[in-house]
């Protein structure tokens, strides 16, 4: 993968220190997550190069826009990329485990984004800091919802994108904190393939769920109108 900065039409991105670049997960859920409520705050859980809240800045007119990292380099260069961004003055990024995040926090956020480690599977590569990027062992999925059941205030909206084959599971521990799948987005890569991803958003609200199917391409780099109209605000090609 790339070390050279991604650029966008609005911002640019660099990535040379992060372990997980930028990638289709990520750039699907900052553009596919509902902002109609019109979020005062933001909080994205494990922010990488903090490419999820640049797009939510872009997008929305939240005044409070926070990001939390674990990893060294990879929390230094979300704080570069956020100084470096238009709405600077909104971004600002937390070095800190979840957990320590949770306990110290008492505000809660109108808003919460997650692209989170998932690969579950025994495989592990040689590189450590991609394993704990990519490793759902480094941040188990009920840790995630239940701190995320701390910090959503009662009428707001938690956002996340993870492996179809998680789907089932992943909501039913969210039940157990009292958030509901409200719409769920299942991504496909081609019209013949099977579906690979789940975009989630959840409230503390059960109503009936909106679900809708994204296919990305007809075939290599012919791009489905679908995925054109989610993505043309970010992508310089689009």
């Amino acid at each position: 993968m790339s070390n050279k900065p991604f650029k966008f039409k609005q911002f640019e991105i660099q990535q040379d220190k992060c372990a997980m670049k930028i990638g289709t997960d990520g750039v699907l859920l900052g553009a596919w997550t509902y902002i109609q409520n019109n979020p005062y705050s933001v909080l994205d859980i494990g922010a990488g190069t903090g490419v999820i809240s640049l797009m939510l800045a872009q997008r929305c007119n939240a005044e409070l826009i926070d990001a939390i990292e674990i990893d060294d380099d990879a929390y230094e260069q979300c704080v570069d990329n956020f100084e470096a961004s238009p709405w600077g003055d909104r971004l600002f990024c937390y070095h800190a485990a979840l957990e320590e995040f949770v306990d110290e926090i008492e505000d809660t956020y109108d808003l919460i984004i997650c692209n989170p480690p998932f690969y579950s599977e025994d495989y592990k590569s040689e590189n450590q800091k991609r394993d704990l990027a990519r490793f759902s062992d480094a941040m188990p999925f009920e840790h995630l919802i239940e701190s995320v059941s701390k910090l959503l205030s009662e009428d707001g909206v938690f956002s996340v994108i993870i492996p179809f084959k998680e789907e089932g599971e992943f909501i039913k521990i969210a039940q157990n904190f009292n958030l509901f799948s409200n719409r769920i987005l299942h991504v496909k890569g081609n019209p013949t393939s099977e579906i690979k991803r789940s975009l989630i958003e959840f409230s503390f609200t059960e109503n009936p769920i909106i679900k809708d199917t994204l296919i990305i391409e007809t075939e290599r780099h012919d791009y489905t109108e679908d995925y054109i109209n989610l993505t043309k605000d970010f992508y310089l090609k689009m």
